[in-house]
Order: structure tokens, then C-alpha cells, then sequence
């Protein structure tokens, strides 16, 4: 009895442990049912990649190949098609609210006889000027830029040339060469188109000495030093047609300049530029004032323009935060015949001074603030001249302004400035809202 008692005890226990064998080994049988069918999606998964690697390696090849067959191949005469041609085309727009405390009919600076630029505006709404600009690489010498400004002005609107010019790409040892319409080389801010500026207006010995911006019609040459400092030599030739020459002077040519600027790094966080330039101008029956009776000048000028800007910036981010200090040095002396309107011709000699310094602070991210002075001073002309334009009332110029700006990104800004305009004897609040807006390609600024 004993063995069969055995037996039945031992039944049950066995039987449960054939049943765990089972139910493990139909576990494993599964799992590897389920990792070969995965192992398989993956192999196909791995096999498609690697099709697509190779097809993209092989159109890469096929491109590239493409690419050196067109660089290789003879240049057409002429371009096949409209399409050929695709300059970046720019429309910058300059819009601006003024209110004086005088009327903006006082425009007048003692000492100096203004161009028809150097006025301080229409007072209330205005367009402003507005520049639109075609560029291109002609070919893989030259390359060529066309400026239109659209100036709304007293009511009436105008359009004139601001740039027209070719410029050389490929001149050996560090050359360069313009040809046409431009803005010479001299000082800082007169290459500088004025919606770049850090002002809604340009400093007073712009206005009073190169009518805002001195631009003419001539050649220009430039050398670049190929040294680790920026050295820059340059050279034009002009046609003195443009303030502060006038009438074309010597068969055409009535101007010529030099300049030369030199600027580096001083460490990760600063950086400099320095210049000097000189102009000579010649100019014939030189209209300015009063058009309906104006002052005429017949003459030759000669004008020096020493330039320096700093900039700083934390170990070169300028992002958050950012310091540009900047300013100029004016020294001119003009002597010729002067004749006011409505009087008599008189010798005129005399030497005349400006300057300005101003500094921009970018305290965070898209905001900066900015404060800039400026003066001039003139010879007294002598009692012959009393009461004209060059009468200088025994009164220095004065300038001096404020102003907070806030750029959305770079192709838009928004400004409030205020002036103190003492550049006459009754002094002038101004207060300033400006717009600056561009659209399409739009070229870097300058250092």
C-alpha cells in the first residue's frame, strides 16, 4: 500500500510540473517568433536607408558632375533669357512726424552759405526720402549699383539720382576702382546713406559744409593694404558739379579728394577706426540761400575732415549690449568772390571750423539711447558782407541732441529724438518721430 500511497501523492506535483515546462517552453517559442519578425522589419527597415543613401550619394555625383561641366563650359555671348539677369532690388523708407518751437522757414546758419539740402525739413507729416536700389555683379569684373531717392518735399515730389556707378572686382594687389555717380570716401559719415545714421538728422557741419552729403560724378580709387590692420588709401577725381563745388570747374573736372583710414581690433571686446581726408573744390556762380534771389560764390574751397569711432561690445557679442562712440573734426577755409542776393560782389576770404561727437548706447536687447553735440564757428567776413549769409552775428552754432530707438529686427526702426537747435541766435526745440523700414535686398553697412 505504501508504494501506491507514494505514487498518488507524487501525481498531482508532476503533473503541474510538465504543465510549467510546457507553458515556458510555448514563452520561448513565442519570443522568438516575435524578435525574428522584428529582427526582419529592422533588416528591411536597414536595406531601404541604405538604398536611399546610395541613391542620394549617386545624384550628389551626378550634380556635382553637372556642376563642373557648367564651370567648365564656354560662356555664353549673350543671356538666353530675362531670367539671366537677377539683381537684389531694395526699397528703404524713411517717414517722420517734426514739430518746431520756430517756423521751419529759419533755416539759416550765421556764417555759412547753405546748399538746398542743409534746410531742417517741412514741419508735421512727411514721406521723407525714400531710396530705391538695384545691384548686381554684371559679370566676374564688375559690379554695379543704381540709387533712386524719392524725396517728398513742401509739398511737391521729386526724384533724383542718389548712385549710380560700376565698380571693379577683380584689380590685383588690393585695388579697386568706381566710375559714375557716388558718395566719396571722405570722413565717416558721407559714404553713409542717411536712413543708416544713428540720428534723424545729420550733424550740423554736415548740414552747413557738404550739404548734408557731398556726392558727384567722377572716378574713385581705392588701395586696400594686405596687412592684419585695416590700412585704406583712396582717391577721387570729381566733376565739381555737386555743393560744395558748383559749374563744373576746369573742363569738367572742378573737384578731387584724398582720404585714408586705418582701424582694427584693440581686443575681443573693442575695436577702432581713424581717418583723414581732404577736399578741394572750385566753384562757379555756387547758388545758395534765398532761390528766388540767391547768393552766388565764385571760388575755391579747401576742407580737412579728421574721423574716429570706437565700438564696444562684450567679448564681441553685441546683442545684449553694445557702445559705438563716434565723431568728426571740420576744418575748411573758402576764398573767392561773394555776392549776396540783391548785392553787390565783394572778396571774401575766411576760414570756418565744425565738429561733433556723439555716443550710442544699446542698454538691451533692440533698444539704445543716444546723445550727440555739435558746433561750428566762422571767420568774420568783413563789412563788404555785413548782413549777408556769411555775417556771423558774433554767434557760435550750436546743436545738441537726444534720442531713443527701437528695432523690431534689422529691417526696422523706430525713433524719437529731441533737438536743441542753437545754430541761430533764437534757439529752436525740435522733437522728431522716425520711421525706417526696408524691403528687399539690402546691402551691409560699414564699419
Amino acid at each position: 500500500m505504501l508504494p501506491i500511497a507514494l505514487a498518488l501523492s507524487a501525481g498531482p506535483a508532476h503533473a503541474g510540473t510538465q504543465d510549467d515546462i510546457a507553458q515556458i517552453k510555448q514563452m520561448l517559442a513565442t519570443m522568438k517568433k516575435d524578435y525574428s519578425t522584428r529582427i526582419q522589419q529592422l533588416e528591411k527597415r536597414l536595406a531601404k536607408a541604405e538604398q536611399k543613401a546610395r541613391n542620394a550619394k549617386s545624384k550628389a555625383q551626378e550634380a556635382a558632375q553637372e556642376a563642373a561641366d557648367a564651370a567648365t563650359a564656354p560662356v555664353a555671348a549673350a543671356p538666353q533669357s530675362a531670367n539671366a539677369f537677377n539683381p537684389g532690388i531694395g526699397l528703404v523708407m524713411n517717414g517722420r512726424y517734426r514739430h518746431f518751437s520756430r517756423p521751419a522757414s529759419e533755416t539759416a546758419i550765421p556764417g555759412f552759405s547753405l546748399g538746398e539740402e542743409a534746410s531742417k525739413g517741412d514741419e508735421g507729416l512727411s514721406l521723407g526720402e525714400s531710396e530705391l536700389g538695384i545691384s548686381a555683379n554684371i559679370d566676374d569684373k564688375f559690379y554695379g549699383q543704381f540709387t533712386a531717392s524719392f524725396v517728398s518735399d513742401g509739398g511737391s515730389d521729386g526724384i533724383e539720382i542718389e548712385e549710380a556707378f560700376i565698380q571693379t572686382l577683380d584689380l590685383p594687389e588690393g585695388l579697386g576702382l568706381k566710375a559714375g555717380r557716388f558718395l566719396p570716401g571722405i570722413g565717416y559719415l558721407n559714404s553713409i546713406h542717411t536712413h543708416a545714421d544713428d540720428f534723424a538728422d545729420r550733424p550740423l557741419p554736415y548740414r552747413a559744409m557738404l550739404n548734408k552729403a557731398y556726392k558727384d560724378d567722377g572716378l574713385e580709387l581705392r588701395w586696400l593694404a594686405p596687412t592684419d590692420l585695416f590700412i585704406e588709401l583712396g582717391a577721387d577725381l570729381l566733376s565739381g558739379d555737386h555743393y560744395p563745388a558748383g559749374g563744373r570747374g576746369h573742363n569738367g573736372i572742378g573737384a578731387w579728394a584724398l582720404f585714408a583710414h586705418a582701424g582694427g581690433d584693440w581686443d575681443e571686446s573693442n575695436s577702432w577706426k581713424a581717418g583723414l581726408s581732404y577736399l578741394s573744390s572750385e566753384a562757379r556762380d555756387r547758388e545758395s540761400g534765398d532761390m528766388d534771389a540767391p547768393d552766388t560764390f565764385t571760388g575755391h574751397g579747401h576742407l580737412w575732415i579728421a574721423d574716429a569711432i570706437w565700438k564696444w561690445a562684450p567679448h564681441g557679442n553685441p546683442y545684449e549690449h553694445n557702445l559705438k562712440l563716434q565723431g568728426e573734426l571740420f576744418l575748411r577755409d573758402e576764398h573767392g568772390v561773394f555776392t549776396p542776393g540783391g548785392g553787390l560782389p565783394a572778396d571774401y576770404s575766411a576760414d570756418q571750423s565744425g565738429w561733433y561727437a556723439q555716443a550710442i548706447y544699446q542698454f538691451m536687447p533692440r533698444w539704445r539711447v543716444g546723445l550727440r553735440i555739435a558746433g561750428l564757428g566762422a571767420d568774420d567776413p568783413g563789412t563788404a558782407l555785413a548782413g549777408s549769409s556769411l555775417d556771423t552775428r558774433g554767434h557760435d552754432p550750436r546743436h545738441y541732441s537726444a534720442m531713443l530707438d527701437w528695432s523690431n529686427s534689422e529691417f526696422s526702426r523706430l525713433r524719437l529724438q529731441y533737438n536743441h537747435d542753437a545754430s541761430r541766435p533764437i534757439a529752436d526745440d525740435q522733437l522728431m518721430l522716425q520711421y525706417v523700414v526696408a524691403l528687399g535686398a539690402h546691402g551691409a553697412h560699414q564699419f
